[in-house]
Order: structure tokens, then sequence, then C-alpha cells
């Protein structure tokens, strides 16, 4: 399906009226159920439905695979159906929508969401490029729509006593962060496909590019999850998981923009993210906080067990975040801890017990009034661009400078430009804020 006047022009002056010809989001009674679109059915796009719309209204779904959308169109029979997303925004009643899309698409879709006045819930990385990400934020400030980054793992009660145990000092000052993941568990660090396959009836693989250069469709390759470890549509393993587990230290550290990011790994690849990868980051202090230096890992790389202090008779957890502090070592993920390390050292410490909420419920709620959403835009913004920054690194294989309120990295100027802000296919060009 190309792009038809109307739907292209939707999609661009909604931007284009920016700032001031915002649409106000419709004010919805904490008693009224919401009316909700979830925007991707499948995967986590199920879930984020499911879970964001407990006692609401699902009044739209779209899916540019017909058999995922007719999949969901059974469970929420009161929805109305589009293979095109930009077709969904045109439905007056939707209040809300969940962007559950590849990483490429995010942004387009949150942007023109937002004009719009439709409050978004939008899977992690919130964005594919920094551009994007720092773009958002600004939208989010502007439009005043109810923003949430699908990073879970930021409401579980890990996460929140991780961040109390940190904030209060019990580790003392904290300099240095290992983050890692057993991630990817897709293809990655090889060359495109070459070739082409019949496009399936169920799929429409124009809308399914959107914004990416076009490429020829592949059996098996791209979608349905294979997409993660392309550039064109993903961002690799860090970027995957890195606003998962990252998010432990940028949260309660407080950690803005690093100022220096170096990469590790196989020689860059033009097409595909690396099959492993280490970056190691550099925060500025802030106020009395000390500098950090963050490490990266993903592909099976571990920390050194010297650092860690994990006990020598467990295996280390394939993946998690793991503060260093001048008291001790504090380690988390999104199911265990957090957990003081050595344990010898802390087996006399009473661990409080931490609060756990619904992050999804909670975005919801916020739609209606009732309090404020854990992961806004505002600070998922940074934490995607200072995730990204990590590849960026990679790809052009050399550490970079980065000035963040320039939104550039100073030493490789021209040769990061498009590694920050990519161009977007004929005819799915996006009007930003700025």
């Amino acid at each position: 399906m190309k792009p038809t006047r109307r739907t292209f022009f939707l999609q661009m002056g909604a931007a284009a009226a920016l700032p001031a010809g915002l649409r106000a989001a419709r004010p919805t009674a904490a008693a009224e159920k919401l009316n909700i679109a979830g925007i991707g059915c499948g995967g986590k796009g199920w879930s984020d439905i499911a879970e964001t719309s407990k006692d609401q209204n699902v009044v739209a779904l779209c899916d540019v695979d017909s058999e995922r959308l007719d999949k969901a169109k059974q469970r929420w029979t009161g929805a109305k159906t589009y293979a095109d997303w930009r077709k969904l925004l045109e439905q007056r009643d939707v209040d809300a929508v969940t962007i559950s899309t590849p990483d490429h698409m995010h942004a387009a879709i949150a942007m023109t969401a937002m004009a719009l006045g439709k409050h978004v819930y939008c899977q992690k990385p919130l964005t594919h490029d920094i551009f994007e990400a720092r773009q958002l934020r600004l939208m989010a400030e502007r439009s005043k729509v109810v923003n949430q980054m699908g990073n879970q793992h930021r409401s579980t009660r890990n996460y929140r006593g991780a961040r109390d145990l940190i904030t209060t000092g019990v580790i003392g000052a904290v300099r240095e962060v290992h983050s890692w993941t057993d991630r990817p568990i897709w293809p990655q660090g090889m060359d495109r496909p070459r070739g082409e396959d019949p496009v399936p009836q169920n799929l429409d693989w124009d809308l399914w590019i959107g914004t990416a250069p076009m490429r020829p469709f592949k059996n098996g390759v791209y979608h349905a999850f294979a997409w993660r470890g392309f550039w064109d549509f993903g961002t690799g393993a860090l970027g995957d998981m890195g606003c998962h587990l990252m998010d432990p230290a940028v949260w309660s550290l407080g950690l803005t923009a690093p100022t220096r990011v170096e990469a590790f790994g196989p020689k860059p690849h033009g097409d595909t993210a690396p099959r492993w990868a280490m970056v190691a980051y550099d925060f500025p202090a802030r106020g009395t906080l000390p500098p950090v230096r963050m490490y990266w890992y993903d592909g099976g790389m571990l920390p050194p067990a010297h650092i860690t202090k994990w006990p020598a008779d467990k295996p280390l957890r394939t993946n998690g975040c793991l503060f260093v502090g001048e008291k001790g070592n504090l380690y988390v993920d999104g199911g265990f801890g957090p957990i003081l390390l050595p344990e010898e050292q802390w087996k006399d410490f009473a661990m409080p017990e931490f609060e756990e909420t619904d992050h999804y419920m909670n975005w919801t709620n916020a739609c209606k009034g009732q309090g404020a959403c854990i992961s806004p835009f505002s600070e998922a913004g940074p934490l995607t661009e200072a995730v990204l920054l990590g590849n960026v690194a990679y790809r052009l294989g050399m550490p970079i400078e980065w000035d963040a309120e320039e939104l550039a990295v100073t030493n490789a100027r021209v040769a990061a430009a498009p590694l920050l802000r990519r161009e977007y296919r004929r005819g799915w060009e996006v009007r930003w804020v700025d």
C-alpha cells in the first residue's frame, strides 16, 4: 500500500503545525474507560495491548501481518482493524496507543500520535536513532500527552529496591557499573541476504519497510523477529537490552549524557550488529556525585569475576547490572535481587521490603489523571540516547567524544552524522519539532 495523499498529509500536517497546532488529548476521568489502540499485535505487542487495557476499551488494532491482526481481532472483538497505522490514527475515538513495532518505526508513529493528542506507550528502545529520541522528548514536553517507554523492569521491586539502596548510600559512592546480556539470540554479524522471495499474501511488505530503505523480502529473514540484528530496522543486542540493563544505573545514579564512549568487538559490519561487543561509557560528575564509568557486554561476554564478587560456587546470571561501590557491590536484574556482594560481608544486613508497581497500568492510570508515569519520555529519551551511543562508537570503529547539547560527535562530526540521524525513505518523511 503506497501512502495516499490523505494519509501522507495527515502524517506531515500533524507534525508540521508544531508547536502551536497540537491537538489536546481528550480528558478522561478516572472512572471512565480509556479507548486504547494497539499498533503491532504480535509478540510483545500482544502483551502490551493486554496489560494496558485491563478494564478498558480496545477500540482499534493495527498490524501489517493480517494473520497476526486476525488473531488479535478474535481476542478484542470490538476493535476496528487496520494494516496502516496512519489510518488508525485517523480514528477519532482513540485516546491512547501502544506502539510495539520494529525499532525503525517507533519514532514516526509516536511523533504523529502525540501531535494528534493521543497518549503513547512505546516499546524500548524508544527509537532507532539518537536524533529521534531527542525529538520525541521535545514533542512529549510540548504535546503534554502521557507517555511511557516499555522498559517494564523499572517498575519491579528489584529495580526499585536497587535504586533505594543506591540513593541511600548503602554501598557508598559508585564510580563503576557493569551491565551485560546473553543477547543476541537472533542472527548478527553477517551480510544482508541475497535474492528475493515472493511476499506472503498475509504481509504488506511496503508498510513493514516503512521509513527504512526498501529491501527485498526473504523468507525467514527480517519479519517477524530477526530484524533486530539489521541496522536498517533494529539496534542490535545493545539497543534491545541496554534500555533494560543499563537503566538501573542511569536511574539510580542520576546519570546524564556520557561524554566519551568507546566500543570493542569484531570488525564493524555495514549491514548488521556484531555477534558480541563491549562498550565503555564515561559519565561526568553530578553535583557531589563522582564520575561513573559504565561497561556494557553482550554476546555472552561477562565482567571479570574478581570485580563482581559473585559467589565462586554459582554461575553468574546471564543478564544483569552490577554496581561497584566504595563499601561493596550490588547486583540486580529484572527478576532477581537486589543482592549485596560479597555475600559474607552483608550476611547480617536486613534487606528492606520494596514496592512493586504495574508498569502497564501505571501508564493507563496516568492517562486518566491518576499519578505520573515511572518511565516518561523525559527520562526514556536521554536513556535511549546514551544506550545508542554505544552503537555509534562501534560502527565508527573509534572512541567518540559526545556533546549532548549540540547532539554531535565532536571528533567525527561528518562520519557520525548519518548514524545519529538517518534519512527516511521517500514518502515516509516526518516533520520534526525543530
